[in-house]
């Protein structure tokens, strides 16, 4: 978009008693954001929600001179700014009631292609918590093609889920609760670093933008609507990481959780979502996997392992695989030791090993076929 749409779609975020959701229907009423700041006063005032104080404000345009600050920003600091009628605007957060009509990235993700996992937690976690949320988050690399971690870049369970997926190989996206122009906390400066290069730091705040307690508060409907799922690793009765979730579940997103011991503060939260049904149970990647109804790999990425591992095979393992790719429909043991012109036991060992390196599956009759 040129500077000067851009300026407008700032400055209707900065009228002081406009809220979202009173700006989109500004924008609704007017046709686009550049009317609300050109039309009458006369006009704006007739608008539900509006009034002569509001238009006053919009009419004033003291805004536009600090939007103009921030365009420039945003262009020397190379920021994508998306606006809530963009279509490079996170789809899945345009759903939601709240949504934010501008967010701020800057990073190297597209913010709708792939599947989205929200990781929260307590900024407290336990090494229990930690390493549960680093396998969860290593399995889930293994088995599933273009994920994208969501969290919020704060101490604990935040920062172990972007730190995981970057030594997983996976885009990360850290959603914080001040402007572009910082990190905070600081002591996560090279992992935001990292983050950028992988994944994007968002957010809905401009530059200048202090990491005050309410915005984090705010910032978290951001990482419940940007996610397919949310899942919670460790939390107490009380906490931000609740908060998000309950936003999922408002959202009709998938809520997960991890249970803990009954005596254990930092799974009093865990638990009562459970509880509560307002989380499913999980133990694993493979139940998420499950609950979501998610394949576990692409046919390229299994096209892939096949090619790499079929070099080293021996060569009875390559001959059974090429009968039972010539078979689409499979074939029983006994088939294959006919074709082969060896015995049943010697085929059911060969068999075992192929399957052992994913290659071929065993269904009800002895009857194998290969994995596509």
């Amino acid at each position: 978009m040129n500077d000067e749409t851009l300026k407008y779609k700032i400055g209707i975020t900065l009228i002081k008693g406009i809220g979202n959701n009173l700006a989109k229907n500004l924008i609704a009423y007017l046709g686009s954001v550049e009317g609300v700041f050109l039309e009458k006063k006369q006009t704006l005032a007739k608008i539900p929600g509006i009034g002569d104080l509001l238009s006053t404000e919009i009419i004033a345009q003291h805004v536009l001179k600090r939007a103009e600050q921030e365009v420039e920003f945003i262009r020397k600091s190379k920021i994508q700014a998306n606006f809530f009628t963009d279509t490079e605007y996170p789809y899945r957060l345009k759903e939601c009631p709240d949504s934010p009509i501008m967010i701020y990235s800057k990073g190297n993700c597209n913010l709708n292609e792939g599947k989205f996992i929200g990781i929260v937690g307590t900024r407290n976690a336990t090494e229990t918590g930690k390493e549960n949320c680093k396998k969860l988050i290593t399995d889930l690399g293994s088995i599933q093609q273009n994920l994208v971690i969501v969290s919020g870049l704060a101490y604990g369970v935040d920062i172990t889920a972007h730190k995981s997926a970057l030594e997983t190989g996976l885009s990360t996206i850290g959603v914080i609760g001040h402007g572009l122009d910082r990190i905070y906390p600081e002591v996560h400066r090279s992992t935001a670093v990292r983050m950028v290069e992988k994944g994007a730091l968002l957010t809905e705040y401009l530059s200048q933008t202090n990491p005050d307690r309410q915005n984090f508060v705010q910032r978290n409907r951001i990482i419940a609507g940007l996610c397919d799922a949310i899942v919670v690793v460790e939390s107490g009765v009380k906490g931000g990481a609740l908060i998000t979730a309950e936003m999922a579940n408002d959202y009709n997103r998938d809520v997960f959780a991890f249970p803990g011991r009954v005596t254990d503060e930092m799974s009093g939260g865990c638990n009562a979502l459970i509880r509560n049904n307002k989380a499913s149970l999980i133990e694993s990647a493979e139940d998420i996997i499950r609950f979501m109804n998610w394949e576990k790999k692409d046919s390229q990425t299994v096209s892939f392992v096949q090619t790499s591992l079929f070099q080293d095979l021996s060569e009875a393992e390559k001959e059974i695989i090429v009968n039972l790719r010539q078979s689409p429909d499979g074939l029983q043991i006994n088939e294959l030791a006919l074709k082969l012109s060896q015995p049943i036991s010697r085929i059911s060992s060969i068999l075992l090993e192929i399957e052992f390196k994913g290659l071929v599956k065993c269904l009800p009759g002895n009857l194998y076929k290969i994995i596509k």
